[in-house]
């Protein structure tokens, strides 16, 4: 459950850069990582795509 933990963790610290679109309140899930992980690399910078690294370890 550590990597949904961080999955939320980055949904709502990238929420302004790459998850403006949804839902500020949204629960991410099991099943919403990789989607967490393709908007952190298709949308974010730098910061975003190490963290969306992190997420695929």
């Amino acid at each position: 459950m550590v990597l949904v933990r961080e999955a939320r963790r980055a949904y709502r610290e990238f929420q302004a850069e790459c998850f403006w679109s949804y839902d500020p309140g949204y629960v991410v899930g099991l099943a919403d990582v990789p989607w967490v992980i393709e908007q952190l690399q298709k949308h974010g910078g730098r910061r975003a795509w190490e963290k969306a690294a992190q997420l695929c370890r």
